[in-house]
């Protein structure tokens, strides 16, 4: 989780994922964070693919926007709560609440043995009822789950992560106050973006988002999500977007959007009542626009971002100019809390720690914790 970049030395020592092999019947991806899929493109490239429609049509619309993108090739699609084969692998797939569009836990049995996986979680969430249908009724017999903790050690044992309701709360305040203001969130934490989107509504602001935005929000296929012609919502194309598209000929991608564009000249006549999703590669449109004077940053990610990177490099460049920023964010992983619901619903007969850099603070808030090594083979 804390390497620079994806590289040979770090794909595991899986039969089948450099040269063909039999007996890798398919990897499945939980969801589309990079901390999950980043591999995969070192991986040959017919290994089959299990994932959610969505995350797989949020990855295809991400690709001509981001670097080292990875277009995936679907061999099983994951439905909640809908188990299907894989070789002698039956897979249930249980949606869950996280800061990821279309994230599942796994259900895995195979030869008379069941594993669940957690995937990434939350409950705080615009969908925390997934977590609460989750715990109310649990996969029954496990004998071993794989679980996430991510907020071990970010987080004390009796402390909530605020809501997603609370983060659009106090984004309304922060509206409400003057001045333009530029946003960074990740576009394809979908829960933030409806968040902001609801907030400027609720503050009389209009919400200016990017191609890469809006084809995130557009590769969901939710229509209940904000798009194109809604209230209080304008498409702004930044500069830098402007030249990707020249210089891959994708004018395609400007169609769906003609009629709720916007112009930089607009925006200057209407600052004080818009909110910007920013990135750094979109200062120079600020710059252009003559809009740092009175301008207003939130940081809408995780804060340990800031410390180091090209959070950093932001953080220091918003300082020379000036410009306050605001730390507005909530995880998009459980509360110590909450995966201890979630171990006393499930109670495995193991529980083995993955995703976080505390596994062996485990024992300490959970029963039956039994530790594993990256790279070591193990029975379930």
């Amino acid at each position: 989780m804390d390497a620079d970049g994806a590289s040979d030395d770090l794909l595991p020592p899986v039969a089948g994922l450099r040269v063909e092999d039999p007996t890798l019947r398919a990897v499945v991806l939980s969801h589309g964070h990079g901390d999950h899929w980043g591999l995969l493109p070192l991986c040959r490239p017919n290994v089959p693919l299990a994932m959610g429609a969505a995350t797989a049509r949020i990855m295809c619309a991400a690709a001509p926007f981001v670097p080292n993108a990875f277009v995936p090739n679907v061999s099983f699609e994951l439905n909640d709560r809908r188990t299907f084969q894989i070789g002698p692998f039956s897979i249930t797939p249980y949606l869950v609440d996280h800061s990821a569009y279309d994230a599942y836990a796994l259900l895995i049995q195979a030869a008379g043995r069941r594993l669940f996986y957690s995937g990434d979680i939350r409950a705080h969430g615009r969908k925390g009822g997934l977590f609460e249908r989750l715990v109310s009724n649990p996969p029954r017999g496990i004998d071993t789950m794989l679980m996430e903790g991510s907020s071990l050690g970010r987080l004390d044992e009796h402390t909530q992560f605020p809501t997603e309701d609370d983060i659009e709360a106090r984004l309304t305040q922060s509206f409400k106050q003057p001045g333009f203001v530029i946003l960074s969130a990740s576009a394809q934490n979908i829960d933030r973006i409806v968040s902001i989107y609801r907030a400027c509504k609720r503050s009389g602001r209009t919400l200016l988002l990017d191609l890469y935005a809006m084809e995130i929000l557009r590769a969901t296929g939710n229509e209940r999500l904000p798009n194109a012609g809604w209230p209080n919502l304008s498409v702004y194309v930044p500069e830098y977007q402007r030249r990707q598209i020249a210089r891959k000929k994708r004018f395609d991608l400007l169609d769906p959007y003609k009629s709720a564009r916007i112009y930089r000249e607009r925006i200057t006549e209407i600052a004080d009542r818009t909110v910007m999703l920013f990135r750094p590669a979109m200062a120079d449109d600020v710059e252009t626009a003559n809009l740092w004077p009175g301008t207003r940053a939130i940081w809408s990610q995780w804060d340990g971002y800031l410390k180091d990177g090209p959070g950093a490099r932001l953080k220091a460049d918003l300082a020379t100019r000036g410009v306050p920023i605001e730390i507005i964010h909530t995880s998009g992983h459980a509360s110590i809390l909450d995966l201890k619901r979630l171990a006393n619903a499930i109670q495995p007969d193991r529980l083995v720690p993955v995703h976080t850099f505390e596994g062996d603070s485990f024992a300490r808030y959970f029963d039956n914790v039994t530790r594993r090594s990256d790279g070591e083979w193990w029975e379930v």
